[in-house]
Formats: C-alpha cells, sequence, structure tokens
C-alpha cells in the first residue's frame, strides 16, 4: 500500500481513486485517536453528498464522532463488514477499513486535499 497516492482532508478523511470512484475512510491517526471502535454508522448507497457534509458516524469506547464527505458525489457502495467488525478501522484503516465508495461529481476536488507529506505534517 502506498499512501502517497491517496489524499487526505483536514477532517482526516482520506480518498483513494479508482477511476472516477473515490474510496473513502478515516486515516489511521484518526482510528488512535478514537480508540476501539464499537459501530460505524455508513451513508446510504444512491445517496449524495457535497464536499465536507456529513457523511456518517463512528462511535468508539470515548466518543462518537462524525465522518465528513471529503468530495462531491453520490455513494455507490458501502463496506458492509463494518456492521459486524467495526474493529476493521482500527486494525486496517487503509484497507479493509474503509466506509465508502463515492462516484465523483467533480474530480478536481481532490486536488483540494493534503497530500500524504503535508498529511504527516498537518498532524505534527
Amino acid at each position: 500500500m502506498d499512501l502517497n497516492s491517496y489524499r487526505f482532508s483536514k477532517e482526516h478523511e482520506w480518498v483513494r481513486l479508482d477511476g472516477l470512484v473515490a474510496v473513502i475512510g478515516i486515516t489511521e491517526h484518526a482510528a488512535g485517536e478514537l480508540g476501539d471502535i464499537v459501530f460505524v454508522e455508513l451513508p446510504k448507497v444512491g445517496a449524495e453528498y457535497t464536499k465536507d457534509a456529513e457523511l456518517g458516524t463512528i462511535e468508539s469506547v470515548k466518543t462518537v464522532s462524525s465522518i465528513y464527505s471529503p468530495i462531491t458525489g453520490s455513494v455507490v457502495e458501502t463496506n458492509d463488514s463494518l456492521s459486524s467488525e467495526p474493529n476493521l478501522v482500527n486494525d486496517s484503516a487503509y484497507e479493509k477499513g474503509w466506509l465508502a465508495k463515492m462516484a465523483l461529481s467533480d474530480p478536481s476536488e481532490v486536488d483540494s486535499l493534503m497530500s500524504y507529506p503535508e498529511y504527516l505534517t498537518f498532524v505534527g
């Protein structure tokens, strides 16, 4: 896995492009800050979201946090494995713990997100 092909938001979501579909998840940093994740509320397939709109929530033993859409688009798939295994977000944030796949409305929005080195600087 090459994190240099991912883009990152200031709200700690990541995007990996697969053609005109964006795979979205939360960063390993965010998952670590949340602690043990016990429930993930995913968006509905077919729902449309604008950039920065609330996409769902993640509940950990510590808190409940909102997930924000890093791009504008419509949900084409969700990671149904998370309903029975929410800990996949902790264990494999960038691979098995992805949250949703969205068809991009404006592919240029991805360019406004941070690169991996920029994200590392951002989280310090």
